[in-house]
C-alpha cells in the first residue's frame, strides 16, 4: 500500500510564495497496490492525477468524504471523467434530504460548471454510503459519520499489510468539556483504531479554535489526543488554514512538539509526501 498527498490545503486553495512548500492545492489523496489507484476527496489536487500519474486501470474509485466545494472543486478536471472508456464509481455520504447525484449535479453544472454531470462521458456509478463496509480494488474500506457540518464520513483502509485514516475534516472534541475520556463515544474511534498513519484535520492552534468551535475543525493539540486515544502509530496534520504560510506552520508543530506529552510521531502533510505501507 502506497499513499500519496495531492492537496493538504483547506477551505480554500491557496497558492503563492509563502505556501509553496507545504502547498496550496486542497484535498486529495490517493491509496495505490500495483496498478489499482483509490482516489479520496476530489479537491484541486485530483487535477493532478490526470496529468503523469494518470490511473491506467479501467476502474478507478473515487471517495468523497463530504461534498463541501473544497473537497469536490477538482472533479470537473479529473481527465478519467472524460474518459468513455473508464468506468468511474464515486462514493459519498448519503443525505436524509437529497441523493448524492442531487448534490453533486449542483456543482457540476451551469452556472458554476459547463458540463453536466449526467453528460460526462465515462461509465460512471454514484454510491451512497453511510456507516459501511465495501472493497474497491485490493483495499477493504470502513467508512463511518463522524462530526463535521453536513454529512460527512471518514475512512479507513486496510491492505494486505496495513491500515491507513483518512478524516480531513472533523471536530472530535466538541462539546462543553471537550473530548470524553470514553473511546467507544469518541467520534471517528472505530476507523482510527491503531492504523499505522492516521491523516486528520489539525487546521488551528488552540487560540484558534476556541472562537471558532463548531465550525467543524480541529486543533493541532485535539488531533494529537485524538491519535493518541486511538493509538495510531503515526498523524500526518492536514487541512491546513488558508492564512496559515509554511513558517507559521513550522512554528505551530515546533511550539506543539515542545509541550505534548506521550504522543503518537506527529508531521504536517505536504503535497507530493508520498508513504509507503508495504
Amino acid at each position: 500500500m502506497k499513499v500519496k498527498l495531492w492537496g493538504v490545503r483547506g477551505s480554500i486553495p491557496t497558492t503563492g510564495p509563502e505556501t509553496e512548500y507545504y502547498g496550496g492545492n486542497t484535498s486529495c489523496v490517493t491509496v495505490s497496490h500495483d496498478d489499482y489507484v483509490l482516489v479520496l476527496d476530489g479537491g484541486t489536487g485530483i487535477r493532478q492525477l490526470s496529468g503523469s500519474y494518470y490511473p491506467s486501470g479501467k476502474r478507478i474509485d473515487v471517495l468523497l468524504t463530504h461534498l463541501h466545494l473544497d473537497h469536490i472543486q477538482g472533479l470537473g478536471f479529473f481527465s478519467p471523467l472524460f474518459d468513455a472508456s473508464k468506468e468511474i464509481h464515486i462514493w459519498g455520504p448519503a443525505s436524509s434530504s437529497h441523493s448524492l447525484f442531487s448534490r453533486l449535479s449542483r456543482y457540476l453544472s451551469p452556472p458554476l460548471f459547463p458540463v453536466l454531470l449526467r453528460d460526462l462521458p465515462c461509465k460512471l456509478h454514484l454510491h451512497e454510503i453511510g456507516n459501511s463496509y465495501f472493497e474497491a480494488g485490493p483495499f477493504q474500506i470502513q467508512s463511518n459519520y463522524i462530526i463535521h457540518p453536513g454529512p460527512t464520513v471518514g475512512f479507513r483502509i486496510t491492505g494486505k499489510h496495513a491500515a491507513f485514516t483518512f478524516i480531513p475534516d472533523h471536530e472530535p472534541a466538541l462539546g462543553d468539556k471537550g473530548m470524553i475520556k470514553e473511546k467507544k463515544w469518541v467520534s471517528g474511534y472505530d476507523l482510527a483504531e491503531g492504523v499505522d498513519v492516521l491523516l486528520h484535520d489539525g487546521q488551528y492552534i488552540r487560540e484558534e479554535y476556541l472562537p471558532r468551535k463548531g465550525w467543524g475543525h480541529s486543533c493541532i493539540d485535539d488531533s494529537c489526543l485524538f491519535a493518541s486515544l486511538a493509538e495510531v502509530k503515526k498523524i500526518i496534520l492536514t487541512h491546513h488554514d488558508p492564512s496559515h504560510s509554511d513558517a507559521f506552520l513550522n512554528n505551530m508543530l515546533d511550539a506543539f512538539k515542545k509541550g505534548a506529552g506521550n504522543i503518537p510521531p506527529v508531521a504536517l502533510a505536504k503535497e507530493c509526501m508520498e508513504i509507503d505501507l508495504s
